[in-house]
């Protein structure tokens, strides 16, 4: 609304403002409070259509990865072999805000935060699943905080969400689907705490970025990431992302590099549920 109304308002304010007569002046207030009111309306009826747009591809794009991809596919079937029945809303397209992201696994859960308080609820007071916001930074922080001095229990809850703003296109969300669900994996076969076990996150991290095609070369390419570097550029790639993603975590941020170093070898390598790495294929 305020981009609309710099150029709209001043010519208007200018010429009502000529008049000397207090009756002028009153109008001038008036018509300009209802040309504010109008652009301001069409502005969020805009901003409305678009995210509900947004939404509506997204939710296509989900239907077709789980369809007709067939790494999310197997991903997916993997999931289910393994003994982890995820609900049917598993993969949601939600609004993530300002987040510079394309999704996310998992919601950080508050358990046990008192004797007076709700046995189990998560950030945004509610269940995930109904929610049309991912977690902010924030709140997110704020969890942690509260588990790091003793007043809270936190939990990770199996939950995907792609950004429905963010993202580009259908190949752009069938990779950000195939990197969380190697998340889910994950946090199927083992006891990965990552909030709480920096490496067990460096080592997730390092998974996804690895085998869900974010850092194939082309798309290294398109990012202008590339160079002259065309040896060795997955693994940068991965390690550079994993740290970003470590990052996030308060608990983590501070050493990152550190943790996704420590990690990389064994983490890089580890293939599964892939028999090689899906580029080999």
């Amino acid at each position: 609304a305020n981009c609309a109304t710099s150029w709209l308002l001043p010519d208007f304010i200018s010429t009502m403002q000529s008049s000397d007569t207090t009756k002028a002046a009153a109008a001038s207030s008036e018509e300009e409070a209802s040309i504010i009111d109008s652009i301001t309306a069409r502005e969020s009826q805009k901003t409305a259509e678009q995210k509900a747009q947004d939404k509506s591809t997204c939710e296509q794009y989900v239907q077709n990865g789980l369809k007709r991809d067939v790494t999310v596919q197997f991903l997916y079937e993997r999931l289910l072999k393994l003994g982890c029945r995820p609900p049917d809303d598993l993969i949601r397209c939600v609004d993530c805000g300002t987040k510079p992201v394309a999704g996310g696994f998992g919601v950080v859960e508050e358990i046990d935060v008192s004797t007076t308080a709700d046995s189990s609820r998560n950030a945004s007071g509610g269940n995930s699943s109904s929610s049309s916001c991912a977690q902010t930074q924030q709140e997110i922080n704020t969890l942690i905080a509260k588990q790091n001095d003793g007043t809270a229990t936190l939990k990770l809850l199996p939950d995907i969400f792609l950004c429905q703003q963010n993202i580009q296109n259908e190949t752009h969300a069938r990779e950000s689907m195939a990197h969380e669900l190697i998340h889910a994996i994950d946090m199927c076969r083992t006891k990965m705490d990552p909030i709480n076990n920096c490496i067990h996150m460096a080592c997730t991290e390092i998974r996804a970025e690895n085998l869900a095609g974010e850092c194939h070369w082309l798309r290294e390419l398109q990012r202008g990431r590339m160079g002259t570097n065309f040896v060795g550029h997955g693994a940068e790639c991965v390690k550079r992302r994993a740290i970003r993603s470590v990052k996030a975590n308060p608990n983590c941020a501070e050493k990152a590099a550190d943790y996704v170093d420590a990690a990389f070898d064994r983490c890089f390598k580890d293939t599964f549920p892939f028999d090689r790495h899906p580029n080999l294929r």
